[in-house]
Formats: C-alpha cells, sequence, structure tokens
C-alpha cells in the first residue's frame, strides 16, 4: 500500500520590528542601561549588586530571543471558519458573500446547496403556487364576492416603482429608525421613530425642514399611529412601557397609560409596549405588551377601560397589532410564541380568538390587506412571506410561501413586508433584503417589490451610495413615493420619470438636496474615541451610515 503523501508546508520568516513590539518595561530597562552606558560608570562604581546583575542579564536574553525572525507554517490547504474544514473557505470574497457548503441554506434554510446557488434566489416564485382564481362555490364564496370582491380590480395594472433616491436627510436620528409613518392628510410630512425614544417630523418637499423632540420616550419607539380626528396628533408606544399621545406642534407628550410608574426594578417586572392601533370605532387604542398581554385605553377619558387579557403566551412579545380597515371589529396580533392570531372586539376572551395562525419562528408583523382587510400578510423570521388570500377559509396553512431573505442576528430593526396601499389588486408588497448581492463590484442590500399573488420579484431598487441594510420601508397611500429608513437616516424615492420632470424647474432641483450634520457625525467620532480609550462598549448600530457619509462628502468636496 503506497504511504499517504505529506503535506507540503512553506516557511514564511517575518522580521520583528524591535523598536514597536518590545514591551514597555524592556524600553524601560534599555533607557537604563543606554544611560548607564553613557555616564561611563561600572556596576561596582554604582555599587550595583550581584542579583540585580542577574536581572539585567535575562532582561537582555530575552530580548535576543525576541529580535529573532518568527517562523509561522503555513499550509496549503484552506480552513472554513465555520465548520474548521480544510477544503473550501467561506466569507465574502471581494463583494459576494461565499457561504459554508457543509451548512444548510441561509435562504431557504434547506441543506443541499448554498445560497449563491440556492433555486430561491435565482428566482423568487421557485415552489411558490400561484393564487387561483376564485369561482361561486358555495355560500362562503358567495358572501366573498358580494360583499369584497367588487372592491377589487379585476384587470392589474403594471405598478409603478419608486426606484431612484430623490431626497434624503442623513442621520436624523442619533439612533437607528425603528418606525416611520406618512401624514395622513399633509402628503409632505414624514413621521420617524428611533432606537433612544426620540421622535422625528421631516417635510421631504422642503428638505431642510425638520424636527425632532428628544422627551418622547426614553428608548425604542415601536408603532406609531395618528388620532383618528386630531391628525396633528400622534400615538406613540414604546420599550419604556408607555403610551404617549404628543400634539406634533408643540412635541409635548401627554402620558396615557404607564406600566412602569415606579422605574426599573429588574427585567422580571419591567413591562415594554409594542405593537399598537387605533380603533375609529369603538374610540380606544389597543397596545400590546412583552409579556403577552393586551391594555385598552379609552382615547377621550385617556383611561384604562378594562384589565389586561393574556392575548398570547405568557411572558412572550406581542410584536404586532393591527385592526381591520374595514371592519374594526377584528383585529389581528403576532408575537414571539410563533403565532398570529384573529381577535374580535365583541367577543374577548383569553382563549376566544378566532382564528392562530402558526409559524415555525418569531412573526415580525401581520397585517390585513389594505381595501378590504381580507387578505393577511405575515413576516416571518424563517426567511418566509407568508399570504393568507381569505380571512373566511381554512387558516391553518398559507395560500403561498415566499421565501425572502429578512432573516438577521442584531443591531437591526425587524424587517415587516408592508402592503402597497394604493394597489387596487392587493397584489404588490415591499420589503427590505437583508443578504447583499453584488452590484457591479458592490456589496448594496436593495429593496424588493414582490407581487404576493405569483411570488415574482417585481422590481429591486438600490442606490450605490447607500450601502447600509433598509429594514424600514413604507410607502405613501397617495403619491408614488416610498420611505426608507437606513440606520439613522431616512430616504425619499420616486419614480426616474417623476425625478426627470422636476430637474426642469430649477428651484425644485435647487432644494432636492441632501442634509449632512457634519459637526453631529466629528461630535460622533470623537465620543467614540473617548469611549474605546476608556474600554467601553459602543452601540454596533451607530456605525452602518458612516461610509455612506463618507462617499457623499468626497463627492460634495470635488
Amino acid at each position: 500500500m503506497a504511504g499517504r503523501p505529506r503535506r507540503q508546508v512553506r516557511t514564511v520568516i517575518v522580521e520583528r520590528d524591535s523598536d514597536s513590539e518590545e514591551s514597555s518595561e524592556e524600553e524601560e530597562l534599555e533607557s537604563e542601561t543606554d544611560e548607564d552606558a553613557e555616564g561611563g560608570e561600572s556596576d561596582e562604581e554604582r555599587g550595583m549588586f550581584p542579583g540585580a546583575q542577574q536581572e539585567v542579564a535575562k532582561v537582555e536574553d530575552r530580548r535576543e530571543k525576541k529580535r529573532k525572525p518568527i517562523t509561522i507554517s503555513l499550509k496549503d490547504a484552506k480552513l472554513c471558519k465555520v465548520c474548521k474544514g480544510k477544503d473550501h473557505q467561506a466569507g465574502f470574497v471581494g463583494s459576494i458573500y461565499m457561504d459554508c457548503p457543509n451548512k444548510p441554506c441561509f435562504l431557504c434554510k434547506q441543506p443541499g446547496h448554498t445560497t449563491a446557488t440556492c433555486p430561491h434566489r435565482v428566482a423568487m416564485e421557485y415552489g411558490v403556487a400561484p393564487a387561483p382564481r376564485r369561482q361561486s362555490l358555495g355560500m362562503i364564496d358567495f358572501v366573498h364576492e358580494r360583499q369584497l370582491g367588487s372592491h377589487l380590480h379585476m384587470l392589474k395594472l403594471n405598478p409603478v416603482i419608486p426606484n431612484c433616491v430623490d431626497c434624503a436627510i442623513i442621520k436624523l436620528h442619533s439612533r437607528r429608525v425603528t418606525y416611520i409613518e406618512f401624514h395622513p392628510t399633509k402628503d409632505n410630512l414624514l413621521i420617524s421613530g428611533d432606537k433612544k425614544g426620540q421622535v422625528g417630523i421631516w417635510d421631504f418637499e422642503r428638505v431642510f425642514e425638520k424636527t425632532v423632540y428628544t422627551d418622547i420616550h426614553t428608548c425604542l419607539v415601536n408603532a406609531i399611529r395618528f388620532h383618528p380626528t386630531n391628525h396633528d396628533a400622534i400615538y406613540t408606544s414604546g420599550s419604556d412601557g408607555s403610551v404617549n399621545c404628543t400634539d406634533l406642534e408643540t412635541g409635548v407628550p401627554d402620558n396615557i397609560l404607564n406600566l412602569n410608574p415606579d422605574g426599573w426594578n429588574g427585567p422580571s417586572t419591567w413591562r415594554m409596549m409594542y405593537g399598537m392601533d387605533v380603533n375609529s370605532r369603538w374610540g380606544i387604542t389597543l397596545v400590546s405588551d412583552n409579556f403577552g398581554f393586551l391594555y385598552q385605553v379609552d382615547i377621550r377619558s385617556k383611561e384604562s377601560i378594562a384589565k389586561p387579557m393574556l392575548i398570547h403566551k405568557k411572558g412572550s412579545k406581542v410584536v404586532g397589532l393591527q385592526c381591520n380597515p374595514v371592519d374594526p371589529d377584528l383585529f389581528i396580533t403576532c408575537g414571539n410564541d410563533h403565532t398570529a392570531r384573529i381577535w374580535d372586539l365583541r367577543y374577548l376572551d383569553s382563549s376566544g380568538y378566532l382564528a392562530e395562525l402558526m409559524h415555525p419562528r418569531v412573526v415580525n408583523s401581520a397585517y390585513f390587506s389594505p381595501r378590504t382587510g381580507n387578505k393577511i400578510l405575515t413576516t416571518c423570521q424563517d426567511n418566509r412571506i407568508r399570504v393568507y388570500d381569505c380571512i373566511f377559509n381554512d387558516l391553518v396553512e398559507p395560500s403561498r410561501e415566499i421565501v425572502h431573505s429578512h432573516d438577521f442576528n442584531r443591531y437591526l430593526t425587524c424587517f415587516r413586508a408592508e402592503w402597497d396601499p394604493k394597489d387596487t389588486t392587493e397584489s404588490l408588497a415591499v420589503i427590505g433584503r437583508y443578504i447583499s448581492d453584488d452590484f457591479n463590484g458592490i456589496a448594496l442590500h436593495p429593496i424588493d417589490f414582490i407581487d404576493i399573488s405569483t411570488g415574482q420579484l417585481v422590481a429591486e431598487v438600490f442606490d450605490k451610495n447607500i450601502t447600509t441594510i433598509s429594514p424600514v420601508n413604507k410607502l405613501h397611500p397617495r403619491l408614488d413615493v416610498l420611505a426608507t429608513g437606513s440606520s439613522r437616516s431616512l430616504f425619499i424615492w420616486r419614480p426616474k420619470e417623476v425625478i426627470g420632470e422636476d430637474e426642469h424647474d430649477s428651484e425644485k432641483a435647487k432644494n432636492k438636496v441632501s442634509i449632512y450634520t457634519v459637526q453631529d457625525h466629528d461630535d460622533m467620532k470623537k465620543l467614540k474615541g473617548k469611549k474605546r480609550s476608556k474600554g467601553g462598549d459602543v452601540d454596533g448600530d451607530d456605525d452602518d451610515d458612516d461610509e455612506y457619509f463618507c462617499k457623499e462628502n468626497k463627492v460634495k468636496n470635488k
């Protein structure tokens, strides 16, 4: 039997820079010996005892050993940092990420292939069964066609995609953006909340007009809703355990619910408010917390009208809540217990949900369709977008599962698939993408427009200057505008044709510029330098828009 061939080993000799790599203690001893040499005095003349002479000799021996060249052995075989295999590597190769072939695909979570060769990445509609044409076969189908079918247009037009950045405001917030909402009557106003509890108001038609209220909450803003009759007031829920009603003109918050009146007493008692919606028919605000409970607050009296009710598994976060736009008696919730549930306000009971939609992992969001309220769109952490075509059907299994990259680690706001409120066919959704793709040598994270009736990718929009991830996206209810929250910045996208027309108007072109807060950027850099020098920890979600800032600043200075 032939012997096993020996691996070839290369030897690389690296010269050590003695001036930069010696320890401070040895440098001090070296300076002392230099002074002795300059003085010309012997050890006996200075009265050095034998023990000290031996210590100096040992230090010199160590110094001589460290001055010798370092020998490093490099093996020809590659090493994977994921599975420790020696026949491949995993990581970024230029702008393309190569994942480990011995692990399941990060996109579809199935073994046998990598993310680069995943069939769902090549064609997003892979394995998706298109929505069938409904036929009136029973009583439920007849009610569906009679009451809800008239709201839908049978003719499906090509959607208008906002695919070009029209304007942006860089680092409006001091922490990452967590929620954005358009004003219901003023088309040019965008309301945003961030991780620090601040609320920003931005007029994106007049880019320089912005306001940031810093004392709304003390930590994350998890939801923003407008008052049903007074559109100059907003309701916000935060992780500080409070729900506030804030006037947009004054910025003075009016606390209507506070679950932590005694302050911090440990994580076991600290309550955080997550999902929230305002029910205009009943005049109440529905809000959920991180222990699985639902709270009801009267809008006029600003007081709780019922005891907290457990609506999800005890101890789980209820991260999403929305009332049905057609029938406000119905509302849907979703949480960390891997479920989404439909409730009726008239028959509220802990176990009295109308339907339960099971998921394999955490459900980030669950929304009714905006026109008929008949469809449900959920976003789950297993990289699946699930579509339920009719709430009257059996909701044990979804109508379609669309594989999409939105599973993430941390330092990011959760991805949520949002409906297009202007789409009359209720078939278009928008969501940011987590996995980057190579666009002319640059790793970018585009924003995807998906046809949920077929699973096809309608469009992917990106800008070469935006290298950060865009998890927060919202389509305008009346204009062909897309608002994006990426890190601490906000971006407004419009169709290229509209921007081309506006460029002829010199006054509009002059106002459509981005804002760069250079002073804030420099101050943050100095603050980070001080924290690092002191050994402090710096939050990872504050650095991800620095590259965009530097690129734009270089262009501006040329």
